[in-house]
């Protein structure tokens, strides 16, 4: 009878935790698909802003010449940005990741979106005090101003991009919580306790 009682809580466990294990790869799938998609809308903004903006650059004068330029520049590190998220997202196993790894990983990234989301405030002030230069300045105001311009538009944009993928990321926490139930923390142990 004992034999019969251990052989069924060793089974009970290792179901339990093949359970926990392909809900945790789930997860890592779901968070490393809205990485690729985050990425991949990074990347397509900064493709289309360095096509435009170097077609139209080399076709303008004056601040919309320098407007376009910006766009163009200031695009080919969004772009380096959004390859490097995205190579790391499809290169990744979804089910290399322990729980404190997944962990780890969800609020890392959600940390940088967050991040980035307050130096794009950063950014558009500093669009905004290259417009307001350039309005007291006799050298070259409508670089400041087209600089300005861009800086702007591109501070906006990244300020909805960042905010919106911060958000989205966020949205799986609350399913990282049912991996989480039953797990003791103390000071200086780890323990599972099951309920029957």
């Amino acid at each position: 009878m004992k034999r019969a009682i251990l052989t069924l809580a060793f089974l009970s466990s290792l179901a339990l935790a093949y359970a926990q294990v392909q809900e945790l790869t789930d997860f890592n799938r779901q968070r490393l698909e809205k990485q690729r998609v985050s990425m991949l809308i990074l990347g397509s903004w900064a493709v289309g802003n360095i096509t435009l903006g170097a077609s139209l650059a080399s076709r303008r004068e004056g601040e919309s010449r320098y407007f376009h330029a910006m766009n163009a520049g200031w695009n080919l590190v969004n772009l380096g940005l959004a390859t490097a998220g995205y190579l790391s997202s499809i290169k990744a196993d979804p089910a290399a990741f322990d729980l404190y790894a997944t962990i780890a990983e969800q609020h890392k990234l959600q940390k940088i979106f967050l991040f980035n989301a307050g130096l794009d405030v950063g950014y558009m002030m500093g669009g905004l005090y290259l417009m307001e230069r350039s309005r007291r300045t006799v050298n070259k105001p409508e670089r400041l101003k087209g600089f300005g311009q861009s800086i702007l538009l591109q501070g906006a944009f990244l300020f909805a991009f960042d905010l919106g993928a911060f958000l989205w990321q966020a949205q799986g926490n609350g399913d990282l919580a049912p991996l989480l139930q039953g797990l003791s923390f103390s000071g200086n142990s780890v323990g599972m306790v099951w309920r029957f």
